[in-house]
Order: structure tokens, then C-alpha cells, then sequence
């Protein structure tokens, strides 16, 4: 007995939906846990001296009164790691600014309602096509390709979130005088 083609896609794009939304929700836990420790090792990294440039071994070592400037130069910098409190602050601020959220929420709700837009569009498509027989093959094919489309689309959205979420942090940080 011959495979129905019906069914086989029905398993493939199942397998499609399960592999998109397993990604969405560990691309999501993954970036919580990133957002989490992205901010502790920039603050407790030491503060390592910077190089001005590179000369060649050609020329002439500098004056001993230049010397004795560039230190006085440097000392006079700000720091370049801000203190925990500035990160706090900037943290909340930036928390503020773009609402909180819950990613793997709202992931799993693009791709709930993609399923059902998807179900509705495929039921639709297949009693047409078929001539009222096929909106049950439709409805699933649909509803498993909108699945997919949602939770990426719900994937999408965060990357938005979270591009919005730095920039609200970084211009906190270029308020207080830091380059961030």
C-alpha cells in the first residue's frame, strides 16, 4: 500500500513546528541567562592601561618631561567601567523605558496564534481545493505552518525588544559621562 503524501507532509511540517518552537524557547531562556551575566564581568573586569599608539624601534625615545605629562593625563581620565550603582540605574532605567516582558510568553502566544490564523487560512484553502473534503488535511498543514511562522515571528520580536532595550541603557550610560 502506497504512502499518502497527505500524511507524510502533516509529520513533516509537525516535526517542523516542534523544531522551531524547541529553538524559540531555548534562544529565549538562552538570551535571559546572557542579559543576566553580560553586565558582571564588564564591571568587575580591572582597569588595563591603554595604548596611544605604536612607535618603530627607529626612532628616538621621548624627553623625560613627556614622560612625567602622560601620567598626569591619564590620571585625570574617568573611569571607563561604571560602578555598580550606575549599571543598576541604567539597568532599571532601560527596564522602564521598554516594559518588562517574558519571552518564552510571548513566543509561545505568535505561535499559538499563528496555528489558529494558519488553521483557519489551510481549512479554507483545502475545502476549496478539494471541494469541501479537504479542509481537515488544510486546517492541520495550515495550523502547523503557522505555528512555525509565529513562533518565529515571536523570536523577531524580541530581537527588537532587546535592540531597544540596549539602546535605552546605552544612552543612560552616554548621560552619566560613559561611553556605553
Amino acid at each position: 500500500m502506497p504512502a499518502n503524501p497527505w500524511k507524510l507532509t502533516a509529520i513533516a511540517m509537525a516535526l517542523v513546528v516542534v523544531t522551531a518552537l524547541v529553538t524559540g524557547v531555548v534562544v529565549a531562556s538562552r538570551s535571559k541567562s546572557d542579559d543576566k551575566t553580560a553586565a558582571a564581568p564588564t564591571a568587575a573586569a580591572p582597569d588595563k592601561p591603554r595604548v596611544a599608539s605604536v612607535r618603530p624601534a627607529t626612532e628616538p625615545h621621548p624627553a623625560p618631561a613627556a614622560v612625567a605629562q602622560a601620567p598626569a593625563a591619564v590620571a585625570q581620565a574617568p573611569a571607563t567601567v561604571p560602578d555598580q550603582a550606575i549599571v543598576k540605574a541604567c539597568n532599571d532605567r532601560a527596564a522602564a523605558a521598554t516594559g518588562p516582558r517574558s519571552k518564552t510568553t510571548e513566543v509561545v502566544k505568535d505561535g499559538a496564534v499563528g496555528a489558529v490564523l494558519g488553521a483557519a487560512v489551510g481549512a479554507a484553502g483545502g475545502a476549496i481545493a478539494d471541494g469541501g473534503k479537504g479542509a481537515g488535511k488544510g486546517a492541520a498543514i495550515g495550523g502547523m505552518v503557522g505555528a512555525g511562522a509565529g513562533a518565529l515571528y515571536g523570536v523577531n520580536d524580541n530581537r527588537k525588544h532587546d535592540a531597544a532595550y540596549r539602546e535605552a541603557y546605552s544612552s543612560c550610560l552616554r548621560a552619566r559621562g560613559y561611553a556605553g
